[in-house]
């Protein structure tokens, strides 16, 4: 087995970020799993949580954090090295969706989409970061999905965020290689999870009603959605296997779908025209991962 590593996860109450904290504690990681309000809006699922934790003799470490508030994140984070001493990896798994047409979507709707979707993801790294550099090693992992790299009508906001997820998360990997740190994306497709069920509708019912037949796509195109199979459990492998890949020999992306609409040849694609962009501008050996950075991490 892999040595134990130490791992943040948000949004860890249920769906996959559950499934992670339990598949990685189960292979000997210790994990700080975080949540929205475990003593009462979450209590139920952190009560699971601990009588597993208590039946398997897990390391899962429950810790109440809110990604829209950064007091909560830096306490957190502050909290987990004091305990453990090191982040080895951070899984920005919190986020949620809205289903609607994109008028129809209130600008207050996709601010807090945004607030946790993206901007909770850069709370939670300018807080890890330090001590990742300090280390002079780290993971930060995000979830994105298929739709950070295909355009859903219906779902316009929520993949606008996840568009804006890949952007920074890539823009990560290059300005943080050569501190041996690294940034991968993770992109499940329509998996059965909890999030289906905090879906968000968007809330101009008036604007929408004027788009006649097109007023339907939301709900077809998550009809579609929701007839996806597959296991959730093979996105919390791949999970498992992408921490334990050794620094340096981490992909940009992986994919977890049972089907590929198309995003492995957006991704071969996008990876060609960034090697020449980075090229273009004299930045290839400052955004490559080597194996002497990741000598020099650790």
């Amino acid at each position: 087995m892999a040595s134990p590593q130490v791992v943040l996860i948000t949004g860890a109450s249920t769906g996959f970020g559950r499934l992670f904290a339990e598949t990685l504690a189960r292979h000997g990681h210790i994990v700080f799993a975080t949540m929205r309000d475990p003593a009462v809006r979450n209590a139920a699922n952190a009560n699971q949580l601990r009588t597993l934790v208590g039946k398997e003799s897990l390391q899962i470490n429950i810790l109440e954090m809110d990604v829209t508030d950064e007091i909560s994140v830096d306490r957190v984070v502050h909290e987990c090295i004091g305990r453990a001493g090191r982040i080895d990896a951070v899984i920005n798994n919190a986020g949620y969706g809205i289903v609607g047409l994109a008028e129809a979507t209130t600008v207050a709707q996709a601010r807090q989409l945004f607030e946790t979707n993206f901007f909770g993801v850069l709370r939670v790294n300018r807080a890890v970061l330090p001590f990742m550099r300090k280390q002079r090693s780290g993971l930060l992992l995000h979830v994105s999905s298929l739709a950070g790299r295909v355009v859903l009508p219906g779902f316009s906001i929520y993949t606008a965020t996840k568009f804006a997820l890949e952007a920074l998360a890539e823009a990560y990997r290059y300005e943080l290689a050569g501190q041996g740190i690294e940034s991968c994306i993770l992109e499940p497709g329509a998996y059965q999870t909890a999030i289906f069920g905090s879906m968000v509708t968007s809330a101009d019912h008036v604007r929408a009603e004027t788009y006649g037949a097109a007023a339907k796509i939301p709900e077809k195109v998550n009809a579609t959605l929701l007839s996806t199979g597959g296991n959730p459990q093979d996105v919390a492998d791949a999970v498992l296997s992408i921490l334990q890949t050794p620094a340096g020999q981490r992909q940009v992306r992986y994919r977890v779908s049972t089907v590929d609409p198309g995003v492995d040849a957006i991704n071969d694609l996008c990876a060609q025209v960034q090697a020449r962009s980075l090229d273009r501008f004299g930045l290839a050996a400052e955004t490559t991962f080597t194996q002497q950075s990741a000598a020099s991490a650790g």
